[in-house]
């Protein structure tokens, strides 16, 4: 038969060994040394087993007894963690929250915007996606997500303009390319290689691919694309504020393109439904725009 021990029982015998004994634990616990006596005891008959024995006038445990006290301290320290889980939610704070953020959007900016949202809402389960142009309007289209920083407004969709990326042609300070010594051309570039990150949405977006050419890699993540950039495989356009040390180092360097060398990509903050957001959502939605606005110039 299942022994029917309770939270106080176990919390009880916890008690008696960080705090040394019997009337100790009973002061600690704001209770009669005779309670938490009789709570232990309840434990070792329920149990059939002897959890203390008296040395003096000290009360130690016996090898059953370390082998409860650990059990035990798990047990409590769940149900403590599951209680705060309980008044989290009956506060009307979400269990989870699921994000769709645009590769363009700097990640450092919204890791720690995670991070301080989950100082406020620990228990807060966090699902990122990061998505390239269409997989964000699709993300929001099929109801996957909370909250979504899209470079576009999707039909149906209304959202806050958060900032603009500027994105920049660029090539290894020893490409080809800047071995012309000239300004450069559409034409120019058809000779070379076009390193592309692919659409991640279902219908693929052309505004991916800026130039037409027969040599081009398409890779599914930004880093490859700076990673292969950088070691001389061919140009791309990449948002400056992933590419800072190295455009600072002399690593990589912009294209001295005639025109369209650098382009401004807005980014859209988008509630999926704002009339039924909840308090997490529109709090994560509020550290994100503080942040934006800390370290980044007004959008206009």
């Amino acid at each position: 038969m299942a022994a029917h021990i309770t939270l106080e029982q176990w919390r009880s015998l916890i008690a008696v060994v960080d705090a040394g004994g019997y009337a100790q634990a009973a002061e600690k616990l704001f209770k009669s040394q005779s309670a938490v006596t009789y709570a232990v005891q309840k434990i070792e008959t329920l149990l059939g087993v002897k959890a203390f024995e008296i040395q003096g006038r000290k009360a130690t445990l016996t090898p059953t007894g370390q082998m409860l006290y650990r059990r035990a301290l798990a047990l409590v320290s769940e149900a403590n963690d599951l209680e705060q889980a309980a008044l989290t939610l009956s506060a009307g704070w979400e269990a989870e929250i699921n994000i769709v953020a645009e590769i363009l959007f700097p990640s450092n900016l919204l890791l720690t915007c995670l991070e301080r949202f989950g100082k406020q809402s620990p228990r807060t389960r966090i699902e990122l996606i990061e998505s390239v142009l269409g997989g964000t309007s699709d993300a929001l289209l099929k109801g996957h997500v909370d909250l979504a920083i899209s470079p576009q407004l999707p039909p149906g969709f209304l959202g806050d303009l958060l900032m603009r990326i500027r994105v920049v042609a660029v090539a290894h300070a020893d490409h080809p390319l800047h071995h012309l010594g000239r300004e450069l051309t559409y034409r120019d570039l058809l000779a070379h290689r076009h390193l592309v990150v692919r659409d991640s949405g279902t219908r693929r977006d052309r505004r991916a691919v800026f130039v037409e050419v027969d040599q081009r890699w398409t890779v599914s993540q930004i880093a490859t694309s700076i990673k292969a950039v950088c070691m001389g495989y061919g140009f791309a356009w990449l948002p400056e504020e992933h590419i800072r040390d190295e455009l600072q180092s002399g690593q990589l360097r912009p294209l001295p393109l005639r025109e369209g060398g650098v382009r401004e990509v807005p980014l859209y903050l988008i509630l999926a439904n704002p009339d039924l957001a909840g308090p997490g959502v529109k709090r994560l939605a509020e550290i994100i725009r503080e942040s934006v606005g800390q370290n980044h110039p007004p959008a206009d």
